[in-house]
């Protein structure tokens, strides 16, 4: 009972990972939970085409946001000066430059971007959605500060209050009018009502203006290959609405979004858990330091990894199913969908407790050198696929890619030390077992997803 207490209460580096677990895993989950909830909501109240259009809106917005991400909070966690007043206020100066530059060049693109993809409502959507980018650059670095401490509840707590109102406004708004600005009205609320929350219910000092020039040489000399990776990982992230926006049309990419958005709960679960917590795990406890170390990073890892390749497989194994008991029949073929996306992301998984280590240790160009890899890789496969086989030639390809690029992931693990060879070999094992009896149970489902291909 007192070791346990100690992992629940202490202030060890063990307790405060996995409290931060808990409430990663919780915030995500409840997180989860109201945008299904939404989902299934507004699925009812709106047209496919909606969510085909908003996924090109996000897919608009992710990519301005990541093309600019200079790695300011990866910064703040990993710094020697993570806590200093000039080096926080530093970072939110930058970060406000940052949201007003994004504020005006997506109303500079926004009618480019409704003619590239011949959907002509962008041109008015991309505007107004664009305002969570400059409101996001507000947001206070008491948000970091905390990740960097490993305290999370307040965090998690003010996340699921501003989706809460955010879902209440989309739903009224689309029992009203039944219209695609139910999803943007939903999506700018929640991000005010976050950078309200954050600012009233966070501990610590307001940030003020301030370039303290050792500060912003450090951000900057930090935050360069920050910048080159995230636009790397926009394409890992985003790469499949790309390509598919050309391919499918907006009522056939709404229907590939549900599908995504379940069998994607594991995958970024995992991401948010990894950023979280491994970055300060990494920076405290350096696998290459001793055995000690890395023997207890395997077993973080194995649970970690565990958890979620438990979550895929039942993803992989139930998608048909899950989605004919919760949505009508216009969004069936997203079953095929939750399956093979599934399964193409276990390679992904297996990788995932790896990329941290660089970080933790400065490394951002490791980081970019594995982040660009995957990127080629992804947009290879997903544009050769597509363009061969169509939807499902896409997903393919995205997971064989995946499976290319694991020789990049043990290149970067091993030079930090953090490669785990056991670990691989039992995940690899499980996860071609899983791969394989989803095809056998779902063949039909995903043979059925040529249907939603362009004639």
């Amino acid at each position: 009972m007192s070791r346990l207490k100690s992992l629940t209460q202490g202030n060890s580096l063990a307790a405060r990972a996995i409290r931060s677990g808990g409430w990663t895993i919780f915030g995500y989950g409840g997180s989860q939970a109201l945008r299904l909830a939404s989902n299934l909501i507004l699925t009812r109240l709106l047209f496919p085409e909606a969510f085909g259009l908003m996924s090109l809106v996000w897919v608009f917005l992710q990519g301005l946001s990541n093309l600019s991400d200079m790695g300011v909070t990866q910064s703040i966690l990993q710094s020697k000066r993570g806590e200093d007043r000039a080096f926080l206020d530093t970072a939110w100066t930058i970060q406000v430059m940052r949201g007003v530059f994004l504020l005006i060049l997506t109303w500079a693109l926004a009618v480019p971007a409704a003619a590239f993809y011949d959907a002509p409502e962008l041109a008015e959507i991309l505007p107004v959605v664009g305002l969570t980018l400059l409101i996001m650059g507000l947001f206070p670095t008491k948000k970091d500060s905390a990740n960097r401490q490993l305290a999370l509840g307040r965090i998690t707590l003010i996340d699921l209050s501003a989706q809460v109102i955010g879902l209440v406004v989309g739903v009224a708004i689309a029992w009203a009018t039944g219209s695609v600005w139910a999803l943007v009205a939903n999506a700018v609320t929640t991000t005010v009502m976050q950078l309200i929350f954050y600012y009233i219910f966070l501990p610590g000092a307001i940030n003020k203006p301030r370039w303290d020039r050792p500060a912003a040489g450090e951000l900057i000399h930090f935050g360069k290959w920050i910048f080159l990776s995230t636009a790397a990982g926009f394409l890992l992230s985003q790469g499949d609405k790309i390509v598919l926006g050309k391919h499918l049309s907006l009522g056939a990419l709404g229907v590939y979004n549900i599908g995504y958005f379940l069998a994607s709960f594991p995958l970024l679960l995992g991401g948010m858990l990894m950023r979280r917590i491994m970055i300060p795990i990494y920076r405290e406890k350096p696998p290459s330091e001793s055995a000690q170390n890395r023997a207890k990073l395997h077993k973080m890892r194995m649970l970690l990894s565990g958890g979620l390749m438990g979550l895929l497989t039942l993803f992989a194994l139930i998608g048909v199913w899950l989605v004919t008991a919760l949505y009508d029949p216009r969004y069936a073929l997203a079953g095929g969908v939750v399956v093979l996306l599934a399964v193409m992301q276990i390679p992904q998984v297996i990788a995932l407790t790896y990329d941290q280590a660089a970080l933790a240790a400065g490394d951002s160009r490791g980081f970019f050198v594995l982040a660009t890899t995957r990127a080629v890789l992804m947009m290879a496969g997903l544009i050769i696929g597509a363009s061969q086989y169509g939807l499902i030639g896409a997903l393919l390809g995205q997971g064989l890619a995946m499976v290319l690029a694991y020789p990049a992931v043990v290149w970067l693990a091993r030079a930090h030390g953090a490669w785990d060879l056991r670990h691989d070999v039992v995940f690899w094992t499980l996860g071609i077992g899983t791969g394989g009896l989803a095809f056998w149970l779902h063949q039909s489902a995903i043979v059925n997803l040529s249907a939603l291909n362009l004639p």
